[in-house]
Order: structure tokens, then C-alpha cells, then sequence
């Protein structure tokens, strides 16, 4: 990477019988919540829509904020540094079990159950920690870094 900067990312949590949407890049042992870059003029929850409806193909519903994550982390021989914006989200047309077919070819989804988070090694890491409260709207920081 020539140039240093911070990307801001917009993820969306689903849950669904206690389980969690995850997405994974096709070849790479990261997993992560669906959701993608904040384009220049987006408001977040927009962003959000339009990266569920380019992966899925489906249409999200973005509800509350829930928090947000600093996160750092070497890819490639890379550092990158990002900033995720997590929002609560319902996608009416997706249940839990369902086959999910990703509408972008290096993409795939799954459901993982949200007290396993940590053994499907979710990223970045400590939304295995800070996710179930803020789903549950508990009292707790809504910002999280490294």
C-alpha cells in the first residue's frame, strides 16, 4: 500500500434464532460481518443498503447503530487500519438455514451461532465481545479499538 489512509467500512449484524450472518472473501480465513466501504456522498445506512443488495442481492433493512470499531490488521504483507460502523439490520427475505448465494463471485455466507463468534474467528475480534451487548442494548461502550 503506497499511500496510508483509514477506510470507513459500514457492517450490519443479523441475527437470526441466535445465530449471526457472517461473510467470508472466497480463499481467505477471514470472517466478517456483511457490509463494505462508505462511498463519498453516502449517508452509512445507505451504504449499507447498497453493499447487502451488490453481495446478496437481497434488501436490507438497516435499523439502530450499534457501535463502532477501530481495527488494524496486516493483509498481504499490508497494514490496513478501518473504522466499522455496526448497524442492527433484517433482510425479510433471508432465514437462518437458508442457502445463501452470494451475488458477487469472491464472496460466500454463512451463519455462524453468535456464542461461537470467536471460534469462526470473526473480525475484528472484539465484536465477540461487544456485539451481544450492544444487540441486547445494554449500557456498554459503543466504541471499540486495538
Amino acid at each position: 500500500m503506497s499511500q496510508k489512509h483509514i477506510e470507513i467500512l459500514v457492517r450490519g449484524a443479523m441475527i437470526h434464532r441466535n445465530r449471526l450472518l457472517v461473510c467470508r472473501t472466497l480463499n481467505d480465513p477471514l470472517v466478517y460481518l456483511p457490509g463494505g466501504h462508505l462511498e463519498f456522498g453516502e449517508t452509512a445506512r445507505t451504504a449499507l443498503g447498497r453493499e447487502i443488495q451488490e453481495e446478496l442481492g437481497l434488501t436490507a433493512q438497516v435499523k439502530r447503530f450499534l457501535g463502532a470499531v477501530q481495527h488494524t490488521f496486516v493483509q498481504k504483507g499490508d497494514r490496513h487500519w478501518e473504522i466499522n460502523l455496526v448497524f442492527e439490520m433484517q433482510i425479510h427475505d433471508l432465514q437462518n438455514g437458508d442457502v445463501l448465494q452470494a451475488a458477487e463471485p469472491h464472496l460466500s455466507f454463512d451463519w455462524v451461532p453468535l456464542n461461537q463468534c470467536r471460534a469462526a474467528k470473526l473480525e475484528p475480534a472484539v465484536l465477540c465481545d461487544r456485539l451481544p451487548g450492544w444487540l441486547k442494548d445494554e449500557a456498554v461502550e459503543r466504541w471499540a479499538e486495538p
